[in-house]
């Protein structure tokens, strides 16, 4: 897993509890982190003084920063939602309290932030929403399951379950399609975003494997050499992967998110090899291509040429490095060309160009809400 898995828990005990904690999910998800999973809301009594019964729940976000940005990020969602945190010792009525319960299995202990929570095996209140996140969780302190947690506690106050709030990952559609291919020219971002698609939204993650190509250092140095086989050993490649992959039914994934399509291996190729080699190698992909499963949804991801070349000189793959700017435009092209031509691919076409998915929360929301509206369309 490319992400950290992040357990908060929410309580509310002011003003309109329920409205109170579905804005907080609401927030986290589209300024903080991904929510994937929330639990059932449970009312409890105050923990530790008189006051007013809690509204609480657990939820888990899956995200890339660090344990501190998230806690400097979560306070700021508190003091949005109008939380005072006052200076006197103590428990109080609030209107919203996130705490950070857990940040993977890790054992985090700073002056503002102890991790896991030191109070957790003693708080039903957190432990009964946590064990309906449904994760294979181990405190790393005490070495026990929260199920184990639960049974064991010496908190004895009741808690009750009184309403149920599907996550924001949960109220996509995106498991209403089988295949959804993720494309874009070298350094878009496809790899990326089909990782944390699959990690968000319980998906089968087909990723290219350029990786391990022989010919490909070869080719960056001289092409006309190598450009045929390489463009020979990625197609055959592709071709057994995606046959694999897609015909191989995991019961435990919702859809498959591949980082590329077939029709790629063409207009690499277009680009790539001299006139009298395409038309050979044409015949050999029509011959293929017959053969593959259409994407239910084709993402195109563009990017305009200078953040490609920062984008790949960011990731520095040695290889990459002399890759000329004329080269990324003519695969660009020839992308879009394709898809004028496809009028039976269901086709959404995003401008990536001035969005940073990785590092802008709402930059992810918007792509994993264009995707769904496209879906959503599609099944009319």
């Amino acid at each position: 897993m490319s992400q950290h898995q992040v357990i908060l828990s929410l309580g509310s005990n002011q003003g309109n509890r329920l409205e109170t904690i579905r804005s907080c999910i609401d927030l986290i998800h589209n300024e903080v982190a991904t929510v994937v999973k929330v639990s059932k809301i449970y009312e409890t009594p105050a923990w530790g003084f008189e006051s007013e019964y809690f509204y609480n729940a657990a939820i888990l976000i899956h995200t890339s920063k660090s344990a501190q940005k998230i806690l400097k990020q979560v306070l700021k969602v508190e003091k949005k939602l109008g939380r005072v945190r006052s200076k006197d010792i103590g428990y109080q009525a609030r209107i919203i309290d996130v705490d950070i319960i857990a940040f993977d299995e890790e054992i985090i202990s700073t002056e503002n932030l102890r991790i896991p929570h030191p109070l957790m095996q003693n708080r039903k209140f957190v432990l009964q929403p946590m064990l309906d996140l449904g994760l294979n969780w181990e405190h790393p302190v005490l070495k026990k399951s929260v199920s184990q947690l639960l049974l064991q506690t010496e908190d004895a106050s009741e808690i009750k379950a009184v309403h149920s709030i599907v996550s924001p990952i949960e109220k996509l559609q995106l498991q209403q399609f089988n295949y959804i291919a993720i494309e874009g020219n070298i350094g878009a971002g496809k790899t990326t975003l089909s990782t944390k698609l699959s990690e968000d939204c319980n998906a089968k993650l087909v990723l290219e494997r350029f990786a391990d190509n022989p010919f490909l250092p070869k080719f960056y140095k001289d092409q006309s050499r190598y450009a045929f086989p390489l463009e020979m050993s990625f197609l055959a490649d592709r071709y057994q992967q995606l046959s694999d992959d897609l015909a191989q039914f995991d019961l435990f994934k919702d859809f498959v998110v591949a980082d590329y399509h077939i029709f790629k291996s063409l207009i690499f190729a277009k680009v790539t090899l001299q006139e009298d080699e395409y038309r050979l190698y044409k015949t050999m992909f029509d011959i293929i291509h017959k053969e593959m499963p259409k994407p239910d949804l084709y993402v195109y991801l563009y990017q305009n040429t200078e953040r490609l070349l920062e984008n790949i000189k960011k990731r520095g793959r040695s290889y990459e490095q002399e890759i000329p700017a004329d080269y990324l435009e003519k695969i660009n092209q020839g992308y879009l060309d394709y898809i004028k031509t496809q009028t039976d691919l269901n086709v959404l076409i995003i401008d990536v160009s001035d969005l940073d998915f990785v590092k802008k929360q709402e930059d992810y929301v918007f792509l994993l809400n264009e995707i769904n509206n496209k879906i959503v369309l599609a099944r009319g």
